[in-house]
């Protein structure tokens, strides 16, 4: 939704009448964009929220809680020296429809003297702001400071008098009669209706317009003097109205089929239904934000390791690769030192050609440092095979080692791909910053840095058949679900070779028919990497026979006495 000048002017009729004359006695600032007042009003406590995100910004009533950081801000503790205890006097926006409200105070200073102070909340997009006046509309102090040596056009400095925005847009309110409106239309030469009035007037954004234009079948491009006079006419309704409760927030439709709220002629069903919407639309779309941010965060990262961890494997490869000629510099060596008595001390070239004895006296060319004499050669090729022979032990383990690595940071990313909150995203970090691979990267990256949790959510809780079925999110969750969680005849799923999530059938008897089984390796299908895949092999045996090794990577298990099922993935049981 648009946070346009109409939402503004309803927002602030709203709390006109619902916290004027309370008494701000808590101030919280949760993050750089947002200030928290909490009020005693009318034998109630509300909160009122001031968010100046540039793509977020809004004011409104919230229910909803935030963490705060220990140590308040400067901003937060200079509202708090002077605005607690303070009651709100007034609470008004601009007529122009401009996204400015005007918080009036009033309250006792440090000598007692009854003072007035001024909030003004600023809602402009990146030049959101909220500023603290005096009783001379001089700044005290604002959230952002700007200054004209900043390509500002006017000083938000504290000691400053306070200007308000340069307004380039049109007042729709001094437009007095249908012909001076449809005059304008002519005068413009419009020839897209949408883009002419919001671009036109002041307050108006794009979906507030569509909406009525929607509403009475008016085409953009193609409209009669009659449809403007319905436009006319509907917007001069609401914009009379916004001082009352006949208009609400609604949800509508647009030409895209996508939905969104906009103030519309509308009932209210209480007092505070718009702030109420708002608080819970944005609260939704921030947690959905942070949601995504936070979990793109993390796949960047762990993509990064998992890419370092590729080239390491790769290097072991080729490692591996110049391991498989040991042999052959073994024999070099031994043919050399086998016919040493047939060459002189000052014998120099870059090769030789010997007997091979061990393939029936074929010759073979054995090329040669001439800068060292023979023996030295046989010496240096003898060297380099017991090289090779230590390493080829130290980099097969570590090829098994990175190998194991590799495949849990995959499953890592497949759990990231497939969370759904920030909750599951939040367990997965707490997962990996126990890891020593992914340790000290998250340590020194204060993006993916969050406060720890300890809770682990429940599994996903599904029930087929009449059986319970429960399915890991994460790789500790799955070792919980499996080692501790299940019962040794409960029913134990895995796609075969294929991340994905352990799935426990709790079975209270033996007696589970085979469809059910398809049923649940269905579902064992779907939560895994091949979920968009049409033939998944599913591994399945009782819990008894699956074992978590000591040391072994979080969701690592092995597993006897299992059968296979192929199935197409489905949740849909």
């Amino acid at each position: 939704m648009a946070f346009d000048g109409i939402t503004t002017k309803s927002i602030s009729y709203e709390l006109q009448h619902s916290i004027l004359g309370g008494k701000i006695n808590k101030i919280f600032e949760p993050n750089k964009n947002e200030v928290l007042l909490s009020i005693y009003a009318n034998g109630k406590n509300y909160a009122l929220n001031i968010c100046i995100d540039s793509n977020l910004y809004r004011i409104h009533l919230t229910t909803n809680t935030k963490p705060n950081p220990l140590n308040a801000p400067n901003f937060c503790m200079l509202l708090r020296k002077h605005l607690i205890g303070y009651k709100i006097k007034s609470i008004s926006s601009n007529d122009n429809l401009e996204r400015i409200i005007k918080i009036e105070l009033e309250g006792y200073n440090e000598l007692n003297d009854l003072t007035t102070k001024y909030l003004i909340v600023e809602l402009m997009g990146k030049h959101s702001n909220i500023i603290l006046l005096n009783d001379k509309f001089f700044i005290i102090d604002s959230l952002r400071h700007l200054d004209t040596l900043s390509n500002s056009y006017r000083d938000i400095l504290p000691a400053h008098e306070y200007i308000y925005p340069e307004n380039t847009k049109n007042n729709f309110y001094d437009i007095k009669s249908f012909d001076e409106f449809y005059n304008l239309i002519l005068e413009n030469n419009v020839t897209n209706l949408t883009n002419f009035l919001v671009g036109y007037f002041t307050g108006f954004s794009k979906p507030f317009i569509k909406n009525i234009m929607l509403k009475h079948d008016i085409k953009n491009t193609e409209f009669s003097k009659e449809n403007i006079f319905k436009m006319y006419e509907y917007l001069s309704k609401i914009l009379n109205n916004l001082d009352s409760n006949d208009v609400s927030l609604i949800r509508y439709s647009n030409e895209k089929g996508k939905l969104d709220y906009v103030i519309d002629l509308e009932p209210k069903t209480s007092n505070l239904d718009i702030n109420f919407y708002i608080d819970d639309f944005y609260y939704n779309k921030e947690t959905n934000n942070n949601y995504v941010s936070y979990r793109n965060n993390l796949l960047k990262l762990i993509s990064h390791i998992l890419k370092k961890y590729s080239l390491r494997l790769e290097s072991i490869n080729n490692k591996l690769k110049e391991c498989e000629n040991k042999d052959l510099y073994k024999l070099y060596g031994e043919l050399i030192t086998a016919n040493l008595y047939k060459f002189s001390k000052d014998y120099n070239s870059d090769k030789v050609e010997l007997e091979n004895y061990y393939d029936n006296n074929a010759i073979l060319t054995i090329p040669l440092d001439n800068t060292i004499s023979i023996a030295n050669n046989a010496k240096k090729y003898f060297k380099k095979y017991n090289k090779l022979k230590n390493a080829l032990e130290i980099v097969t383990l570590q090829k098994k080692e990175t190998e194991e690595e590799l495949q849990y940071i995959e499953s890592i990313i497949y759990e990231l791909e497939y969370a759904k909150d920030i909750q599951e995203v939040n367990e997965i970090y707490n997962e990996i910053s126990e890891n020593p691979i992914f340790k000290d990267y998250i340590q020194s990256n204060n993006k993916t840095n969050t406060k720890k949790e300890t809770n682990i959510s429940t599994p996903r809780e599904y029930h087929i058949d009449g059986y319970t079925v429960l399915v890991g999110k994460n790789n500790k969750q799955n070792d919980y679900l499996t080692t501790k969680l299940a019962s040794p005849n409960d029913i134990w799923f895995h796609t075969k070779d294929i991340h994905g999530s352990h799935v426990i059938l709790k079975n209270p008897s033996e007696n589970i028919s085979n469809d059910t089984l398809i049923k649940c390796a269905k579902l064992a299908a779907y939560y895994s990497k091949g979920r968009l895949s049409s033939n998944v092999p599913v591994d399945y045996c009782f819990v008894k026979y699956v074992k978590k090794p000591n040391g072994s990577k979080p969701g690592m298990v092995i597993y006897t006495n299992n059968k296979t099922l192929n199935v197409t993935p489905s949740i849909e049981n």
